[in-house]
């Protein structure tokens, strides 16, 4: 007989009672997904990125679709910290499931003074900071584009916040192994990747890119090969746990996540497909597991490495 426990995992020092998360910017704050399903098929909400003041994001067209995802160039649309708290912290807190807040900043500074606030906001469990962000100081190369500054944004945030910390990779690299033990070694907590795979799309009638910002990132089921062979790469590379995203869309893809290393898989493009993706991925993945005879999901962890 299956353990009632069997999908429950560990996240740095976050409880779990399943290895689903959502994506962030793919789920808003949380409520819009509570009116579709019961919100404890998640570990936990991670919520849309959030910076120290409110942006209006990028003008023009900001979605695209192509034949196998999503390119998207919203900006970093949000309210600012302080509206977050406010406005959006209230509902978080009454669910019984981690809050964990995506943060982007385009200086050192900012990311500290984000951390910094929201280790003293009510309900925030834990921070996921986004490195793809360009660092403007820099000439505007993303902090994540290379060791020495993703190191110095997560040392950055671990200086002002006690909380778990994750640190989300771009996969816009050309060695993410090297980038993943800079983070753990800056203090990062666990990891997630990918983020979105640069990318663009052109009218052809207008001649003209499609995005109002030119380029965008691309998500969905197109990346899920190189998301899950970084996963792979960076789980032989690093000993803290790390969180896999890119082109899940059902419970066999959040398996494989799983085998390849991944402690926790978060689900993003799929539910703009189908807003029921996250319960069904839940159920599949659950029964996957029973079938396997393991008392736990974490069993089934890194185990394609095994010779």
């Amino acid at each position: 007989m299956a353990s009632p426990g069997i999908m429950q995992t560990k996240l740095a020092s976050l409880s779990l009672q399943s290895p689903l998360l959502t994506a962030s910017g793919t789920s808003g704050y949380g409520q819009e997904f509570s009116r579709l399903f019961d919100l404890h098929h998640l570990g936990a909400i991670v919520v849309k990125g959030i910076t120290l003041a409110p942006r209006r994001g990028n003008p023009g067209t900001r979605l695209v679709e192509t034949s196998a995802g999503l390119i998207n160039s919203i900006g970093l649309e949000n309210p600012g910290v302080e509206e977050f708290i406010s406005r959006e912290m209230p509902f978080l807190r009454q669910q019984k499931i981690p809050a964990i807040v995506n943060i982007s900043g385009n200086t050192l500074e900012e990311y500290a003074a984000l951390a910094a606030r929201l280790s003293g906001a009510d309900g925030v469990s834990a921070l996921e900071v986004n490195i793809s962000c360009p660092n403007v100081k820099e000439g505007g190369m993303a902090f994540g584009a290379n060791c020495e500054s993703a190191a110095a944004v997560t040392r950055a945030v671990r200086e002002h916040s006690n909380l778990p910390l994750i640190v989300k990779l771009s996969p816009n690299v050309t060695d993410i192994s090297s980038i993943a033990l800079a983070v753990e070694g800056a203090g990062a907590d666990a990891i997630s990747l990918i983020n979105t795979i640069l990318g663009m799309a052109i009218d052809v009638h207008s001649k003209r890119p499609i995005l109002g910002n030119i380029m965008g990132g691309l998500s969905g089921p197109a990346i899920k090969p190189v998301a899950l062979r970084m996963v792979w790469q960076v789980y032989r590379a690093v000993k803290i746990p790390i969180v896999g995203m890119g082109g899940i869309s059902n419970w066999q893809d959040a398996a494989e996540f799983i085998l390849a290393g991944a402690t926790a898989v978060a689900i993003g493009t799929a539910s703009f497909v189908n807003p029921l993706a996250i319960p069904e991925i839940h159920h599949g993945l659950k029964f996957y597991a029973e079938k396997q005879g393991v008392k736990n999901i974490a069993e089934l962890r890194g185990l394609a490495h095994q010779q």
